[in-house]
């Protein structure tokens, strides 16, 4: 059996974290099975690394920041492999190089295109632990690259698929998925089960337990997905095409601080204005997510969207740069102030109402809506960051996802 497990950076946090994932390796390795583990960097290290760069250069070099980012997840390996050693348990450490893992070449949200899989293979036959350094990637120019944050998830599917694996396993410091961050709604409980496109959604919209390309990826590759704390031993959450259990109406409350609105206004209300508007953003890999089109008047028409908040002020800057051109606009407004609050569930499909259910749970709250998103599975909104969490658990009691008792 080839198990592929990730640890992320609180699992791996310290020198007594380093060993308790140690042997939660040495025991899986001890069974038989193949090992290879993906680490993240140690703790907080990735935004001290950035806060670093940012004190020699505060806007610097793409290129040059992933060379400084992929070397967290060097020493995470370098000193798992010394652990392991140590319990008498051999095991090698690889980075991206030397796999090698390659990438396309957008530097800090590079995509893999392509996983050697003999180096690995070739230690796994010498039957060592294989450490890989999660997070990075080689583009062809033979630079590092980094997969974005929470990348290091992306990098364990994906040597699973690869490698054809038979489970991978994500650790955290939580024991699954839950119906809700359960530092914000205490009465969340967590799921035994959830669907792929569920949790992509839900991934998507802000719940940080799994980078939403992993999702993505085990989804497409049928890898076996499960969720779990490094923590404890309880058992974690399976991620898969479809559950057993009866689907609920609801599977979870999500929710996204890292978002931002821009409103266009005045812009000319004519065929083509918006494509060029949102065609300038796509080229320099800005994703939009909700959009809002007023009613035209008087030959002008406004356009509101989302963007993640540190990708704002980007944005802007493209839009003032075509505001002479092609974007003619009487202003343009930003509310960094802003969150998303997300309900996920394959149950909606087939229910009409959800959406009426949960703008009731806001209003009760007295929680304003700004925008709203849909989808056949998800309703999203946009609400004031000051009401978050009274949002959060007003919907999460409206569907009674919570634990009862």
């Amino acid at each position: 059996m080839l198990v592929v497990k990730k640890f992320g950076g609180t699992s791996v946090a310290d020198k007594e974290r380093i060993f308790n994932v140690a042997r939660r390796c040495m025991e899986e390795y001890k069974k038989g099975n193949d090992v290879v583990v993906v680490l993240s960097a140690m703790g907080k290290q990735t935004d001290v690394l950035l806060a670093q760069a940012r004190e020699i250069n505060p806007n610097p070099p793409k290129r040059e920041v992933d060379m400084l980012l992929t070397t967290g997840e060097q020493i995470s390996v370098a000193l798992m492999a010394m652990a392991l050693d140590s319990l008498g348990v051999p095991a090698v450490s690889l980075n991206a190089f030397q796999v090698p893992m390659r990438t396309t070449s957008n530097y800090g949200n590079a995509r893999l295109k392509d996983i050697s899989t003999e180096r690995i293979r070739n230690e796994l036959e010498s039957r060592r632990i294989v450490l890989i350094t999660g997070f990075q990637g080689v583009n062809k120019f033979d630079d590092y690259t980094t997969l974005g944050r929470g990348g290091s998830d992306t990098t364990a599917v994906a040597l699973a698929a690869a490698l054809h694996a038979d489970i991978c396993e994500i650790y955290t410091d939580v024991d699954g998925i839950f119906t809700a961050d359960p530092r914000i709604v205490k009465t969340a409980r967590k799921l035994s089960e959830i669907t792929y496109d569920e949790m992509l959604d839900l991934a998507s919209l802000g719940a940080g337990v799994l980078h939403n390309r992993s999702v993505e990826m085990a989804k497409k590759y049928g890898v076996k997905l499960v969720v779990r704390s490094s923590l404890n031993t309880k058992e974690g959450t399976l991620v898969k095409e479809d559950v057993t259990v009866e689907q609920m109406l609801i599977t979870g409350v999500a929710c996204d601080k890292n978002t931002a609105r821009i409103a266009v206004i005045g812009l000319e209300d004519r065929p083509g204005v918006a494509f060029k508007l949102f065609n300038h953003l796509a080229r320099h890999n800005i994703n939009v997510d909700i959009i809002l089109q007023s009613v035209g008047r008087e030959g002008t028409k406004d356009i509101s969207f989302t963007v993640a908040e540190d990708e704002v002020d980007e944005a802007v800057a493209i839009l003032n740069r075509h505001r002479a051109t092609s974007v003619k606009c009487e202003e343009i407004n930003v509310d960094r102030h802003v969150a998303k609050v997300s309900i996920v569930g394959a149950g909606m499909m087939s229910n009409p109402g959800v959406a009426a259910k949960m703008f009731e749970a806001l209003a009760d709250v007295g929680v304003n809506i700004k925008m709203i998103s849909t989808s056949e599975i998800r309703v999203t909104v946009l609400v004031d960051e000051s009401s978050v969490e009274r949002a959060m658990n007003a919907v999460h009691d409206k569907f009674a996802l919570g634990v009862t008792g």
